[in-house]
């Protein structure tokens, strides 16, 4: 259940990371910006013109990079991945503000030199800043600076994995203390943090260990006894946590919500809502535009040697499902023999003699998908998101796969998280259908800008040629 305990633990240590992290950022971009001013003309003093366009650079800033606490990394070591996240995310910054500025006739108003090293400052000060928040949440974690001491009552499965996932979160401003339990698992005086005593010690336990929450991981079948515990503590200051048991289930970004004032756990949710929405269309649709219109002339070339090359249409059409599962039409340039209407579906395969000499291009460098940036356009389909899949073979599936259909909790896409990772192409084997579902929800479940970015990014590696492909 990835993430589910950062989603569910949210707390004031999370959010002022958080927060800190995107003011930090925004600032940064600002200094680095008055810097560009003060090396090309001399002064800080920046006229109208420069301020409007280094606010619109701040405000992009906090959309683009904005850093959720679970990318933070505990260790001090600056990877080739920290790298590219902060290069991309900034580069996308200067590439839309190029783009803004020649959309509105702007261009003349600023200079290049101002512009560069607004670039190459911004960027280290970035690259600075994300070092420098590693090294501070290590040594706060090392320290045990603020951290909230946590027991845990129940020592079981529940209990063990919530103090595992702390652990590794440390980001998370938690310590968890120890374990008590009325009857531990055998395995439960083994493990790290102890088994600190049974339930009707809590109190003596709170004291001696100085904590400052209480966590509830018992099943629900001991409804009577947490009722009981919950009374027994209703005179201490710790805050008081339930931890429902939910590791059996196959979440999709869960939260809590309320519906007419009524408390619900959502247990499959989509994240395009208010803002994300706003931003995955903003993204979507200022990308394909970018590429369509790069690609026109290459996609006019393509449906002419289509037509030379066999009979029967340049565009290939079908239905497929899209978002909350409503049926969509997805073009791609027609790589295989004309088939007549009411053709059994088949997946196509590895050496399909469909496959015209053309279509095994196309398909190899994956320019027959070059129309569905149309489809970007359209609203039907996004740049990044779960590859649609014929609607046959979503029948086929949908109860064989376990959470099969909840891929269709956003918009289709072009590329995506299971493509990058090798599940592309023909799903010739079961297990291979459901890696790519699993990669497909982790998706849903972990969307952010950056993730998006960062799949463009490894899509644009294996292009133009991907082995994988047939």
């Amino acid at each position: 259940m990835s993430g589910s305990l950062g989603r569910f633990a949210t707390n004031d240590h999370g959010d002022l990371l958080k927060w800190s992290v995107r003011i930090g950022e925004m600032s940064l971009v600002l200094v680095a910006g008055v810097t560009a001013y003060f090396l090309r003309f001399g002064t800080a003093a920046l006229p109208d013109y420069y301020q409007l366009g280094l606010t619109v650079a701040v405000l992009l800033t906090l959309v683009v990079l904005s850093v959720q606490v679970r990318d933070i990394r505990e260790t001090h070591r600056f990877t080739r991945s920290d790298l590219i996240e902060t290069s991309v995310g900034w580069g996308t910054v200067l590439l839309i503000l190029v783009v803004l500025s020649v959309a509105t006739k702007t261009t003349d108003l600023y200079s290049r030199l101002w512009f560069a090293y607004l670039g190459i400052s911004g960027w280290v000060l970035l690259l600075l800043f994300r070092f420098a928040v590693g090294r501070v949440l290590q040594m706060m974690h090392r320290r045990g600076w603020r951290n909230r001491r946590v027991l845990i009552l129940g020592a079981g499965a529940l209990a063990q994995e919530v103090a595992n996932r702390v652990g590794k979160a440390g980001w998370s401003g938690f310590e968890i203390r120890g374990f008590l339990d009325d009857h531990p698992y055998p395995q439960a005086e083994r493990v790290h943090p102890p088994f600190l005593g049974s339930l009707d010690e809590v109190l003596t336990v709170i004291e001696t260990e100085d904590a400052d929450e209480v966590w509830l991981a018992l099943p629900l079948q001991q409804e009577e006894r947490i009722r009981e515990l919950e009374y027994r503590l209703r005179g201490s200051p710790v805050t008081l946590r339930f931890v429902p048991n939910l590791y059996g289930f196959r979440l999709l970004r869960h939260t809590i919500g309320e519906v007419a004032g009524v408390p619900m756990l959502n247990l499959s949710d989509t994240p395009m809502h208010g803002v994300n929405r706003m931003i995955k269309a903003a993204e979507d649709r200022f990308l394909a535009a970018l590429i369509l219109l790069a690609a026109a002339p290459v996609m006019l070339l393509i449906a002419v040697a289509i037509r030379l090359d066999s009979p029967g249409p340049v565009l290939f059409r079908q239905m497929r499902h899209g978002w909350d599962g409503r049926p969509i039409e997805v073009w791609k340039f027609r790589s295989m023999r004309d088939e007549p209407e009411g053709a059994v579906y088949r997946q196509a395969t590895r050496d399909d003699p469909r496959v015209t000499r053309l279509g095994s291009f196309l398909r190899r460098t994956s320019l027959d998908e070059l129309p569905q940036f149309i489809n970007v356009l359209q609203g039907r389909m996004s740049v990044v998101g779960p590859r649609p899949h014929p609607i046959e073979m979503n029948e086929l599936y949908m109860d064989q796969v376990d959470s099969y259909m909840r891929r269709h909790k956003v918009k289709p896409g072009i590329t995506g998280w299971a493509q990058v990772n090798g599940y592309r192409g023909e799903t010739e084997s079961l297990e291979k259908m459901m890696k790519r579902v699993e990669f497909d929800l982790y998706y849903i479940e972990n969307w952010s800008f950056w993730l998006d970015m960062k799949i463009i990014w490894l899509t644009l590696r294996t292009w133009p040629v991907d082995a994988n492909a047939y």
